[in-house]
């Protein structure tokens, strides 16, 4: 398979919002799918591709209104494969988004970033909702 140029699944109220693009990785919203395995397995594909190829810089944007553990396994999974590889390791900047007094989203992003190689950055802000996820693809947050 040859990655596509742009991966997309729009956000919906189990999944969330995903664009795969050369240069930029954008996760956000709520994962509690039915079967995250289903669910994660076309972006593990993509991104596997994504890795043999691309020598850019990426920016990974995370961050999750509410995850559950399925979905955080695969979400580590799929973070420790891109830095496994190593252009991809050192061109790749991770920010992880969560949203004020999330306790339990701030601590995800600190295992998290224990757990990777490649600068990680944790940012608050004040919703996790469609129009912060805008403005953070848009580069405003």
């Amino acid at each position: 398979m040859v990655y596509p140029e742009k991966y997309i699944n729009e956000l919906s109220k189990r999944t969330p919002w995903i664009i795969m693009e050369p240069g930029r990785i954008f996760v956000m919203g709520r994962s509690i799918p039915e079967n995250p395995g289903d669910f994660y397995r076309s972006v593990q594909i993509w991104l596997t591709e994504y890795s043999k190829k691309y020598r850019g810089k990426t920016k990974i944007s995370l961050g999750f209104e509410y995850i559950n553990t399925a979905s955080m396994k695969w979400i580590y999974t799929l973070l420790r494969e891109l830095s496994q590889v190593r252009e991809i390791s050192g061109n790749a900047a991770i920010s992880w988004y969560y949203e004020k007094g999330d306790e339990d989203m701030k601590e995800l992003g600190f295992i998290l970033k224990s757990l990777v190689t490649s600068p990680f950055t944790m940012i608050e802000v004040e919703e996790m909702d469609k129009d912060t996820y805008d403005l953070i693809l848009a580069g405003k947050k």
